[in-house]
């Protein structure tokens, strides 16, 4: 079994529907499609939720998803079922904006919408391309628990749901980014969520190969649109994949790998827009595994540097930090030490999937036992690759290059598969074009 996950941009227009619904037809193999909202529908529903909107700017919105939703209706040849289909959740969208209470669980039920609507309109632009699909709502299989806004599957409840509502022989067409909790609430996997949807499916249904259809033809060297040299990657490892979507890869959600290794499911990252072109799959083992990969850049990133005399030669100093941190749910990419300092770096980009707030509140606690800066404005790049702990030079030829940026962080040697550093804001864009020339070529 193939499970498919089709993005945004993959099914934001009639064409795109079917060009992704040819992809589909292709092989008997694809049985469980997923896909996200329809391109833009996302962000128009996140700006729906301030509740300081006026009624004009509200309408427009409002408009804007009705017309982008009609837009493809209309090519439909079957359009009585999904155009009552669509006015209804139109209708729910528009009562559920009249209630009051706009905590997380309300904002998990608005972001819903998209996808609920997009896969009601695709189900049909597969069944009019010869697809006999069959719509399926995730909420009844994508369990999870009431963390609203970043909701955690329930592992145990997943599969034995996708096995009630799941038959082999048949095609099901079903949504990305949303589940349920016991209590039957909507409830959302954060933002991007809809490829780790995608991977928790396959795994549940046992697939042998998860695709993710996206714009772009797989994974690249580095980002293209930044460096027009970059190169499509055939195959790369988990390990590597992994490092490259948490530290800034553009093609896959941080989360998603997780239930593939897991399952050992493979993979494959390609182009609805190019489906002649391999893409990039991603294995367990890879049969060439460079010292470089890939280069990353991430913006936006924030450097938090903590000072005491208390930590030389004493315990219980980073438990204390920690748990700070902990209390307030900050997450920490990386982590360097001396004797009397600890620096992290955070990731306070506006779309991060695990933005970072520094509060007041925070820094008064750390306050009570260490001295604390907090210096913004830094980009992190990073090298992917493989056996870095070990090949000699590497590190050299590396900052040799970079003599003259000032690199504020180093990270090396705690993973066989990166090197990471910060470089201030406006020159990571410079560094990796230096880096990509260097290592990739």
């Amino acid at each position: 079994m193939i499970v498919s996950k089709f993005g945004g941009t993959s099914v934001g227009t009639f064409d795109a529907m079917q060009h992704s619904a040819s992809i589909v037809a292709e092989d008997a193999n694809r049985k469980l499609i997923v896909i996200s909202a329809t391109s833009g529908t996302t962000n128009d529903l996140v700006a729906l939720e301030n509740p300081e909107l006026d009624s004009t700017s509200k309408e427009e919105i409002l408009l804007r998803i009705e017309k982008r939703h009609f837009e493809i209706i209309d090519q439909c040849k079957e359009q009585e079922q999904i155009r009552r289909d669509f006015q209804e959740l139109y209708s729910e969208l528009r009562e559920h904006l009249d209630q009051f209470g706009r905590d997380k669980r309300w904002k998990d039920r608005l972001y819903s919408f998209g996808e609920l609507m997009s896969t009601k309109i695709f189900v049909q632009v597969l069944r009019e391309t010869g697809v006999d699909a069959e719509w399926l709502d995730a909420r009844e299989i994508m369990k999870t628990d009431s963390g609203f806004g970043q909701a955690i599957p329930d592992m145990k409840q997943i599969p034995k749901k996708a096995a009630k509502f799941i038959q082999p022989d048949k095609v099901y067409l079903t949504q990305g980014f949303i589940g349920s909790d016991i209590f039957g609430s909507t409830t959302t996997l954060g933002r991007g969520g809809s490829d780790y949807s995608a991977a928790l499916f396959a795994e549940a249904v046992k697939a042998e190969i998860l695709e993710i259809w996206t714009d772009v033809a797989g994974v690249y060297t580095t980002d293209p649109r930044l460096v027009p040299e970059a190169k499509p990657i055939d195959e790369i490892t988990f390990d590597e994949a992994a490092e490259l979507s948490v530290f800034g890869g553009k093609v896959l959600h941080p989360a998603t790998l997780k239930p593939a290794i897991r399952s050992n499911i493979k993979v494959r990252v390609a182009s609805s827009k190019e489906p002649h072109k391999q893409g990039t799959l991603i294995v367990t083992r890879s049969e060439q595994e460079p010292v470089v990969r890939a280069i990353s850049l991430r913006k936006d990133q924030t450097l938090l540097t903590v000072h005491s005399l208390e930590m030389l030669h004493q315990h219980g100093f980073l438990a204390k930090l920690f748990t700070v941190l902990a209390k307030h749910k900050i997450s920490v990419d990386l982590v360097t030490t001396s004797e009397v300092s600890v620096s992290l770096t955070l990731d306070t980009a506006a779309k991060a999937s695990n933005k970072v707030e520094i509060t007041e509140e925070v820094l008064a606690e750390l306050r009570e036992f260490c001295e604390v800066e907090v210096e913004n404005n830094f980009s992190l790049v990073a090298l992917i690759g493989n056996k870095m702990e070990v090949t000699s030079g590497i590190a050299g030829d590396l900052f040799g290059m970079l003599r003259d940026y000032n690199i504020r962080f180093v990270c090396h040697g705690a993973s066989a598969n990166n090197i990471c550093f910060l470089v201030k804001e406006g020159t990571g864009e410079e560094v990796v074009k230096k880096v990509h020339k260097k290592f990739i070529g």
